[in-house]
């Protein structure tokens, strides 16, 4: 047995996820386990007064195993597949084997709409019950609620199951420990869809991880999320490329929270790292996340003096934050060094026309052109939208 083995045993039997994970739930306890390889994904089987699978993997040998353990094929009642990959759901074909199966055809397969539509017809000519799922739809599986996540990116129909009193998830190939499931584009895997996918798991609190491949992870969730969210984006900016130039790559696309991210990380080797810091300070901004902003470009203007890039930072997250005088005095000590500095005049004659003070904003020449070109142009807009109604 190589170290690796050693130090991740292969799980070869089902096993309760409580004995897995080390951690007493009743949720835990009821959820069986069993560990997929090579061509087969994890099986989880939650037990209650029947058994619902959680992706059947591709093992014939998996629910032999099962019903040696007690277990009968018909208390099978109900089967969510994360994605339509042959690994984690040609099990159903294994199970359509059993005569018992094949007579009482009491099973409930859920999908999604961009489910493959050959495996769904696939089950429909068996004559299971198929039920579509969506974002947010919460499944009573075996007497427990799990809510359905959405998380296009692996493949366009990739969809987690979050178990919100454990703070569980199950994540199919959306998150796996150690390595990072690129974008399928045969079955509408994006990259941008993965990343905003991994956004949203990463602030939703989760303590345990239950993947489709590797060993669940018991309380360090987050830290596989983030691992598997900066695997994501190496995976667009190319494993060898510096982390802060990754991030100006990733800012010039328009993917300003990864760019952020990037920046975070290179700001853990060195805090003060002025080019990271602008650079956050600007996706920021730009995402409106204003306060946080506003902190870093302080922090900027102190450091650095009278840094124009800076004020200008904090003049205009002040703006965002509704402070228009606070940003007025920021875009005035720009003017006071260099009056002919157009943004900061458009942006005060902005913070003016906000705080109630019009008259005073349409005087300045920069902002009443901008003003006025934003109008006309709504308006044009207004003019087309119209016509296009009448026709």
């Amino acid at each position: 047995m190589n170290q690796e083995s050693m130090e991740n045993p292969q799980v070869t039997h089902w096993q309760p996820l409580q004995e897995v994970l080390g951690t007493t739930h009743p949720f835990f306890k009821q959820c069986l386990f069993l560990e997929g390889f090579d061509i087969s994904s994890n099986i989880y089987a939650i037990v209650g007064d029947y058994i619902s699978l959680i992706d059947p993997g591709n093992d014939y040998t998996a629910f032999l195993q099962l019903f040696e353990k007690g277990y009968k094929p018909t208390d099978i009642k109900k089967i969510v597949i994360t994605h339509g990959h042959p690994e984690h759901a040609m099990g159903i074909l294994e199970l359509f084997r059993y005569p018992s199966i094949q007579q009482e055809k009491d099973l409930e397969i859920f999908f999604t709409e961009t489910s493959p539509e050959s495996l769904v017809e696939l089950v429909r000519e068996f004559g299971c019950k198929i039920t579509q799922v969506q974002n947010g739809d919460v499944l009573d599986l075996s007497g427990f609620q799990l809510e359905v996540i959405h998380t296009p990116g692996h493949t366009m129909d990739s969809i987690c199951l979050y178990h919100a009193s454990t703070k569980s998830i199950f994540t199919g190939d959306t998150v796996i420990p150690h390595a990072v499931a690129s974008p399928d584009s045969t079955a509408g895997g994006r990259a941008d869809y993965y990343l905003l996918s991994l956004r949203i798991l990463m602030n939703m609190g989760i303590k345990h991880l239950l993947p489709g491949d590797g060993l669940p992870v018991a309380h360090e969730a987050q830290n596989v999320l983030e691992g598997s969210y900066a695997g994501a984006i190496k995976q667009i900016i190319g494993l060898k490329t510096p982390w802060l130039d990754g991030a100006s790559q990733l800012a010039q696309k328009g993917y300003l929270a990864e760019a952020a991210f990037c920046c975070d990380i290179e700001l853990k080797e060195d805090p003060n790292n002025l080019k990271a810091l602008e650079l956050k300070a600007s996706c920021l901004s730009d995402m409106g996340r204003f306060e946080e902003a506003y902190k870093i470009f302080d922090r900027l203007s102190k450091e650095i003096g009278s840094y124009t890039f800076a004020t200008m930072g904090k003049g205009y997250s002040l703006l965002g934050m509704g402070r228009y005088k606070e940003a007025i005095m920021q875009f005035n000590k720009i003017l006071k060094k260099n009056p002919a500095h157009k943004m900061a005049k458009i942006y005060k004659g902005i913070a003016l026309y906000l705080s109630g003070k019009q008259e005073e904003a349409l005087r300045i020449d920069e902002f009443k052109e901008e003003f006025v070109a934003r109008f006309v142009k709504e308006m044009e807009k207004g003019a087309q939208e119209r016509r296009q109604d009448i026709q």
